[in-house]
């Protein structure tokens, strides 16, 4: 069943706080538990080869009490088969099913729309395999791309943006897995998709399509399809506000921001989008 979105004003229902105001009425936890417990990856289940303080066991203790605990990434650079085999080897014995990732929606995105086209990827091999399998035929010949995906690439080059360039220009399309400014890592971060996108975008003049990943319906129509559940059921819980809890909200979901990743208390204050929830760690999850 595909479930209706229900979309927020953001603008409208909601200002910015100050950082008094974080403490005061921002920090607030859930008070009942939800069907269905949706989490981002980086820098909220876990950073670099770690689990961050306390997700093992809250996790744990949802799936005991029967809660349906999901995965979601806007990284491309795994596939959900790989991001389920890092949780089992991290404690959390996943099925590859319940990992929903950018270059999976974008995949389904792809066969809708333009299936079996010719594409130019931005993106490093785990990408770029996900998209042949879908039935896509990849290929750096500029003047036979039908479309141009960009996406966190480690490897990005000026050859590949000159190919991108002369695609685009030929009259290829031009979407993204994902938006994110960069990627958490242990002791810093690592510019992720929004530096392909922008590249591409500046030297193009065009603006990109389609950004199939958080915070984007295409994302939340997945994630709902494989719960089968109505957002109203469902907790999204991640560290960034313009993807994670922005998605939530936008979705009719409980969007809950946790304090361990990409935001802190500063940048909360001065952020337009309030979360349902705030939380310090996975622990508070758990109403007492």
């Amino acid at each position: 069943m595909c479930w209706p979105l229900r979309l927020i004003n953001l603008g409208l229902s909601y200002g910015r706080l100050s950082i008094n105001e974080v403490g005061t009425r921002r920090l607030q936890k859930p008070t009942a538990f939800h069907d269905a417990y949706i989490f981002d990856l980086d820098g909220t289940v876990y950073l670099g080869d770690r689990l961050l303080p306390t997700a093992g066991e809250t996790i744990t203790r949802l799936r005991a009490i029967g809660k349906r605990t999901v995965f979601l990434s806007n990284n491309p650079t795994r596939t959900r088969a790989e991001y389920a085999a890092k949780l089992t080897r991290l404690g959390l014995s996943t099925p590859a099913s319940d990992v929903i990732n950018s270059s999976f929606v974008m995949v389904d995105f792809l066969q809708k729309r333009i299936p079996a086209a010719k594409l130019f990827v931005v993106g490093e091999q785990s990408l770029c395999d996900e998209l042949s399998h879908g039935g896509f035929t990849l290929t750096n010949e500029a003047m036979a791309v039908d479309a141009v995906i960009a996406s966190f690439d480690r490897t990005f080059n000026y050859q590949k943006l000159q190919i991108a360039f002369d695609a685009i220009n030929n009259g290829a399309r031009f979407f993204a897995t994902n938006a994110d400014r960069y990627c958490p890592v242990p002791g810093g971060g690592q510019p992720d998709a929004a530096a392909m996108v922008a590249a591409i975008e500046a030297c193009t003049n065009t603006i990109i399509e389609a950004i199939v990943g958080k915070p984007s319906h295409f994302m939340v129509e997945a994630i709902l399809n494989l719960l089968d559940l109505p957002p109203e059921k469902c907790i999204m819980i991640g560290d960034r506000l313009e993807t994670d809890v922005l998605m939530g909200l936008n979705a009719g979901m409980a969007g809950t921001l946790t304090l361990t990743g990409a935001t802190n208390a500063e940048m909360l204050a001065q952020s337009d989008i309030v979360p349902m929830y705030v939380i310090q760690q996975l622990s508070d999850l758990i109403p007492i």
